[in-house]
């Protein structure tokens, strides 16, 4: 397979697979939240079971504990796990900032289509590195996916603020875009949701 061909395979695998499989590391933040969430769910589930809480707030409780551990294999184990052995180191004010931090770090986060950017530049790049009128074609095509990237993000929210401000053509928008695909209509809502 030459070197035409295999790129062309990858470009084409990115392209059909979609971006659900990108996803980026958690931040030490985001992994020492998420130790904190699974000892103070444990916590929670203790209390209310020394408390005699009634079968389905302890039955809540325990769940949550487990569901918790999830989150931790997921992310990872902190380099330094933050103290939670009791109720009060549950709740200091420690806690309270780090459970802040993390929401603050996953926010900042790079979203999907910024990820779908760097994807068009490094399609761009080897197809500079390609040269010659394949290498052309390609840079063409990947820069026209680029540029429409952006376009819709941008036509998307424009429609939202046109219809923040004239709520009352929002009905007969609404109905305007009635026709649009299961595809068109799922990245609306990601870029609705991202906004």
């Amino acid at each position: 397979m030459n070197r035409l061909t295999g790129i062309t395979v990858m470009m084409a695998c990115v392209a059909t697979a979609g971006c659900d499989q990108l996803r980026f590391a958690p931040g030490e933040a985001m992994k020492a939240n998420a130790w904190a969430h699974y000892r103070t769910t444990q916590l929670a589930a203790n209390a209310a079971r020394e408390q005699s809480a009634s079968q389905e707030l302890c039955g809540l409780t325990e769940l949550s504990a487990r569901q918790s551990a999830a989150f931790v294999g997921d992310y990872g184990m902190p380099k330094e796990p933050p103290a939670v052995e009791t109720p009060q180191q549950a709740l200091s004010e420690t806690n309270q900032r780090l459970a802040t931090a993390a929401t603050k770090e996953a926010s900042q986060r790079p979203d999907p289509w910024q990820a779908a950017d760097v994807l068009l530049q490094a399609g761009l790049a080897v197809a500079g590195v390609l040269g010659g009128v394949s290498g052309a074609r390609i840079a063409r095509t990947v820069q026209k996916a680029r540029d429409t990237n952006r376009a819709v993000q941008e036509i998307i929210k424009g429609n939202e603020v046109f219809k923040r401000n004239n709520s009352d053509a929002a009905a007969a928008f609404k109905q305007a875009q009635q026709g649009q695909s299961a595809l068109t209509r799922k990245i609306v809502a990601e870029v609705k949701a991202e906004s």
